[in-house]
């Protein structure tokens, strides 16, 4: 427990190892609790740096999936914030770049002359990867919408007539199917 003299980030990293080192041995209670209070302090820390960007949420879905699948990697015997915080400003420079391509494609479709961009122009273009065309009609709108045309979550939940926990799981699939893909791609 900390005491009056001990900084708190201190007693958090102390909580932190002790509980990652506890569901490295298995226990999931202890696991649940870690990603629960993780959660809050990476969307914290990425708002303060970031702002309230829509790719926050994206940011720290993939943060802790990243934990997830790093988590053996984690030495109790070391401190877990910086290990923690590795993980957490790689994913947000890679929402950075990923943020960074998708304004570049929208502005040169722009300056191309074709002035509002159309959701099937950049679909196709997408598509000629062919990874598009391998995604159900659904989660292709779903994704064309949120990550290449950039609309919010509640932007492209209304223009398809669902709630926003409905496009968020549609995205979320297409975005694991696509992963699939290029997984087997790269064999």
């Amino acid at each position: 427990m900390p005491t009056s003299d001990t900084p708190l980030y201190t007693a958090d990293d102390e909580r932190w190892s002790a509980l990652m080192a506890s569901a490295q041995s298995g226990h999931q209670e202890d696991y649940r609790c870690l990603l629960a209070e993780l959660s809050l302090v990476i969307t914290r820390y990425l708002v303060s740096r970031l702002g309230p960007h829509q790719f926050v949420d994206d940011c720290v879905q993939e943060a802790l999936i990243a934990i997830h699948q790093a988590r053996h990697t984690y030495d109790p015997r070391r401190r877990f914030r910086p290990w923690l915080f590795a993980i957490v400003r790689h994913k947000a420079i890679d929402a950075l770049r990923r943020q960074r391509t998708q304004n570049n494609a929208i502005e040169s479709y722009r300056e191309a002359g074709r002035g509002e961009l159309a959701v099937g122009s950049v679909e196709d273009d997408v598509s000629g990867a062919g990874l598009l065309d391998s995604l159900s009609a659904q989660h292709r709108e779903a994704i064309t919408l949120t990550k290449i045309v950039g609309l919010s979550t509640a932007e492209a939940a209304a223009r398809l007539a669902i709630s926003e926990s409905a496009l968020k799981v549609r995205v979320h699939r297409a975005v694991g199917r696509l992963k699939q893909l290029l997984e087997a791609e790269a064999l």
